[in-house]
Parts: structure tokens; C-alpha cells; sequence
């Protein structure tokens, strides 16, 4: 019966990534559906906790789009991009990672692909090797950003005083190995540039030969006159979660009693709320600092993409986590002696799993708690978290996608075999570094 189920699960999870946008979430209840009325699984609770996060975290991140913020960091980041060309294929995707783990989005990155792929050809420097590396970059900055969906949602699963800190304190270093690796490893990627057919015969069309031969001097970004404000505001708010985090004695504590999702059962509060009271204060400050209309701030394309990213991960997680408590017995018999004996195993489910769902946040809040039901360490599921950057497995992306449409020259492509692309290298080597490295932290630092 359990596989029948499973089948039912993964068939969910593919046609809702087919489907894009709020797919997930609606398909994900499909399978809810089948659970609960044709299987007769008792459902689980919904999951609030990440879905509250998500909601607090974009809406602080969109306001900080709507009053300048992301166009400023953005600027800073072309700036250093085009500063060392022909270092490109180190310097970008370094760029987008700190850019992205500030930011705690990797929908930031849409704004530096075209500079890079631009910055890169005009040196002959073939894009896909600095575009591949970099989309993956702008992903790894998720697990290990305060301001991430991803990483609240470890958060609270572990569920003790500083996970917060532990989680940077290992997976941004390891995140920052892996990316090293990750570089080296696209560095002679393809063909050179001047060598490569398909540039050759662009470059026969007068006009595309013109645009690579021209400049590459930015354009001057006016920003408004709130930018640096918002930023200042927005890296305030991430301190402050990182206290927080730290020094848990500082957070004001109630009478045990009842946990619920404000409060714990000991009186301290739980991160959903830290988290959410931290950056929306932080987005009411900015909109009246810096005089940003809350219309501009709905209007902004990071709020409105927060509507699809509630919805999947409501529905793709509520339907997975109901048949993994359903399944929970088998599960843990079936894995539990080999994932004992050896917990990297464990980062095989979670990337598969990520490469299905397309979410991070989705994966986290779907597999983690499994990796502690069986018995695996906090140190164990901070090192094996990057994992849950598997989606770009599937080319379907939309940050993949973007690099490929904004690289004029051809170079960053999908292969003959779907899988066979241009990230997919680049992204196994980037995770499985920075997973190893993560245990190799792991075991000095907790």
C-alpha cells in the first residue's frame, strides 16, 4: 500500500512543478484529498509556522524592493562585477551569494544575470561558466541566510536556543567551499568562446558583432531617495534575528503552559514569532522612513510572487507530511539502520525530494523533521541542508531559465537529455561539497 501512496505523492508533486506558479499547492491538495478521503490518513497539522515566515520575510524583502533597497544592492553588486572581468567566473557568483544571504531571496540574481552574461562575452569569456555557477549561488544563499524562508523553517523544526547561529556558523562557511569548488569547476567549461560554432555564426550578423565589440559600461541607476535608508533598516532587522537567535535570555519569557505557535510550552517565544515581529517592524519602519506607499509595496514583483509560495508550500507540505506520519513506522524501519550508520545517506532523500518540490522551504519543513524522526543529530541536518537546493535537477526553474534566455551568445543551454544542462554539474559538485564540508564543521564547532 505504502508505495501506491508514494506513487500518488511524487505524481502530485510532478504535475504541480509541470503546472508552475501555485501548482504545487493546488495539486499538493489533490493528493491531501485522496489521503484523507480514499486512504482514510488522519491529517496532520497544516503548516502554519513556515507559511507565516514566508509571509513576513517577502513582504520585509518587498519593501525593501519597493523603496530602492534591492536596486542599490544591486548596483553595488555590477559594480564589483564589472570591476575584474576577467575574473568573472569567480567574482559573479561570490557577488550573488553574499548578495542573495543578505537579501534572503534568490529572485535578486534575475537582476545580475544579464550584467553577467553582457560583462562575460564582451571578454570572451564563455557565460555559461560564470551564469551556471552563479544561479546555483544565488541558491546555496538560502540555506544560511537569516532572512530565508528555508532556513527559519530548520529554525524552528530543531527547535533549541541557537540553532539560528548554528546553522550560519556551519552552512555558510561549507556553502562558501562548495561555491569555491563549484567555480573550479565550470572554469574550463565548453569550448572557449571564440571557438564555439553557434557564437560564430551570431557573430555573422553585423549587428550582434557590434553589440559584443561595444563597451561595457553600466548604466547609471537613479535610486530613490529612501535606497540606503531601507538597507541600513533591513540589515538592522537581520541583526537583530541573529540575537535573538544567540542570546535567547535577552527575549522577553512567559508562565509555561500550552504551546501554540506564539509561545512555547517552557514560556519562551517561539521563532515564528521573532522572526515575524522583527522584519514586519522592520517594513513599517522603511515604508515611513523612507515614505514608501504600501501600494508600492503590493505592486512589487517579491510580493507577488509570495502568494504562489504560500500556497505550495501549504499544499505540497501538508499532503507530504501526512503520509510521512501516516508511513512513519515503515519509514523509519527502512531507513533507520542504514541513515544510523551513515547520516550523509540521508542527503540523498532530501536532494531528490528538492529536486521534485522546487522549494527549499517546502523541502526543509518536509524532510527534516523525518531526519530527526530517524534519529540523525542537529549537526547531522545543518550539514546534510544544502541538499534541499536541488531544484535545479529539473531545468524548470525560473532562475535557470532567466540565465539561459539572457545568455545572447547560446553557450548556457538545456542538453539533448533534459538533465544534461548547463547547471547541473556545477550544482552537484557546489552541494556535495558543501554538504562534506558541513559535517567536517560540524564535528569541531558543535
Amino acid at each position: 500500500m505504502i508505495w501506491i501512496e508514494f506513487a500518488i505523492l511524487i505524481a502530485m508533486i510532478l504535475i504541480g512543478s509541470q503546472m508552475k506558479g501555485i501548482g504545487l499547492g493546488v495539486m499538493g491538495m489533490v493528493g491531501l484529498f485522496i489521503f484523507i478521503f480514499i486512504f482514510k490518513m488522519k491529517p496532520t497539522d497544516p503548516p502554519l509556522d513556515v507559511m507565516l515566515i514566508i509571509m513576513a520575510i517577502v513582504t520585509t524583502a518587498a519593501t525593501l524592493q519597493a523603496s530602492g533597497g534591492l536596486d542599490y544592492l544591486v548596483s553595488l553588486a555590477e559594480r564589483i562585477i564589472r570591476s575584474n572581468p576577467s575574473n568573472i567566473t569567480f567574482i559573479a557568483p561570490f557577488t550573488v551569494y553574499f548578495l542573495c544571504l543578505f537579501a534572503g531571496t534568490a529572485h535578486i540574481v534575475y537582476s545580475l544575470l544579464p550584467i553577467i552574461s553582457e560583462v562575460s562575452a564582451k571578454k570572451r569569456i564563455r557565460p555559461e561558466r560564470p551564469l551556471s555557477i552563479s544561479v546555483i549561488a544565488s541558491h546555496l544563499a538560502l540555506t544560511g541566510s537569516p532572512m530565508s524562508a528555508a532556513t527559519a523553517a530548520l529554525v524552528v523544526i530543531l527547535a533549541y536556543h541557537g540553532a539560528m547561529v548554528d546553522i550560519m556558523m556551519i552552512c555558510i562557511p561549507a556553502s562558501i567551499i562548495g561555491l569555491l569548488i563549484g567555480c573550479f569547476s565550470v572554469v574550463k567549461k565548453g569550448v572557449e568562446l571564440n571557438d564555439d560554432p553557434i557564437f560564430i555564426e551570431k557573430m555573422k550578423d553585423p549587428e550582434f558583432a557590434k553589440s559584443m565589440n561595444s563597451g561595457m559600461e553600466g548604466k547609471e541607476v537613479v535610486l530613490k531617495p529612501g535606497a540606503k535608508t531601507s538597507v541600513l533598516i533591513f540589515g538592522v532587522a537581520i541583526l537583530l534575528i541573529v540575537i535573538a537567535g544567540a542570546f535567547p535570555a535577552i527575549v522577553p519569557s512567559f508562565e509555561a503552559g500550552a504551546e501554540s505557535l506564539a509561545v512555547k510550552a517552557d514560556g519562551s517565544l517561539t521563532m515564528v514569532t521573532i522572526i515575524s515581529v522583527i522584519t514586519l517592524t522592520a517594513s513599517a519602519a522603511m515604508m515611513l522612513i523612507t515614505k514608501t506607499t504600501t501600494t508600492e509595496v503590493t505592486k512589487a514583483s517579491l510580493f507577488v510572487s509570495m502568494a504562489s509560495a504560500v500556497v505550495s508550500v501549504f499544499g505540497v507540505v501538508w499532503m507530504s507530511s501526512t503520509f510521512m506520519s501516516s508511513n512513519n513506522a515503515i519509514i523509519q524501519k527502512a531507513l533507520g539502520g542504514i541513515v544510523s550508520e551513515y547520516p550523509w545517506t540521508f542527503a540523498i532523500a532530501v536532494f531528490i525530494m528538492g529536486a521534485l518540490m522546487f522549494s527549499q522551504a517546502a523541502t526543509t519543513k518536509t524532510m527534516m523533521p523525518l531526519g530527526i524522526a530517524l534519529g540523525l543529530p542537529p549537526s547531522a541536518l545543518i550539514a546534510i541542508f544544502p541538499a534541499v537546493n536541488s531544484d535545479f535537477v529539473l531545468p524548470g526553474y525560473p532562475t535557470l531559465l532567466a540565465a539561459i534566455n539572457f545568455d545572447r551568445t547560446g553557450s548556457t543551454k538545456i542538453g539533448k537529455f533534459v538533465i544534461n544542462h548547463s547547471f547541473f554539474v556545477p550544482g552537484v559538485v557546489t552541494i556535495a561539497v558543501a554538504i562534506a564540508a558541513g559535517f567536517l564543521l560540524g564535528s569541531f564547532l558543535l
